[in-house]
C-alpha cells in the first residue's frame, strides 16, 4: 500500500477561559478540519492526502493553524473560505499560499541542539 503524499494538520485545542494565546478551537478550527476532510474527498483525494485533526501544535496565538507535511508549511488565522485556496492552490497545484504562512521567525518551535563531535 502506498505512502500518503501529504498531511493536513489542523489544531483543535481548546483552551478553557480566557487564555492571552487563544484557542484555535474558538476561532472555527472545528469547521476548518470538516471543510478540509471534505475537500479532500470531493477532490478524489481520499487516501492520497490525510486531512487530521490534531491538538496542540503550540502556535495558539495565529490560530486556527494548518500544517502541511511533507512540505512543513505552517499556515495560521485559517479561516473556512481560505480551505479551497489551501487545497486547490497548494495540495493539487504545488503552490504554498503565502498570505496565510505563519513566518519562520513567528513559529514557536526551536532548532535542535548540533550534535557533539567525535571526541
Amino acid at each position: 500500500m502506498a505512502k500518503f503524499q501529504r498531511h493536513l494538520f489542523t489544531c483543535i485545542n481548546l483552551r478553557e477561559g480566557d487564555d492571552p494565546r487563544g484557542s484555535c478551537a474558538k476561532a472555527c478550527a472545528g469547521e476548518v478540519a470538516t471543510a478540509l476532510k471534505k475537500g479532500v474527498h470531493a477532490r478524489g483525494l481520499k487516501r492520497v492526502v490525510r486531512a487530521n485533526k490534531a491538538y496542540c501544535l503550540d502556535q495558539c496565538e495565529h490560530g486556527p493553524v494548518v500544517v502541511v507535511y511533507p512540505e512543513e508549511v505552517w499556515y495560521g488565522r485559517v479561516q473556512p473560505e481560505d480551505v479551497e485556496e489551501i487545497l486547490d492552490r497548494h495540495v493539487v497545484g504545488g503552490e504554498v499560499v503565502e498570505r496565510l504562512v505563519i513566518p519562520d521567525d513567528a513559529l514557536t518551535g526551536v532548532a535542535p541542539p548540533e550534535p557533539e563531535g567525535d571526541a
